[in-house]
């Protein structure tokens, strides 16, 4: 298991469209990954999971993934947040 934990920085979070580009980016590895908010976590796989979280610009999260992959998972999801999904 991997965990890091990062502040999203884009000032609409992850709403509808950062969101789809979260999932897509997540989709790609093979991993089962999961986003922690305060103590709820939910599939980073899957797009009503993510946006039930009500992540907003400056919320702490956590990117959690467990399998072969899961450092590269981690990494990838953390760059496309600091990157504020080019908004």
């Amino acid at each position: 298991m991997y965990v890091k934990e990062v502040t999203v920085q884009n000032h609409v979070g992850l709403h509808a469209r950062p969101a789809t580009f979260f999932i897509q980016k997540a989709n790609e590895f093979k991993s089962s990954i999961w986003v922690e908010k305060e103590e709820r976590r939910v599939n980073a796989k899957s797009l009503l999971g993510v946006l039930s979280l009500g992540i907003v610009g400056g919320t702490f999260i956590k990117i959690i993934a467990d399998g072969a992959d899961e450092q590269q998972a981690v990494d990838s999801l953390i760059k496309l947040i600091e990157s504020g999904f080019a908004e």
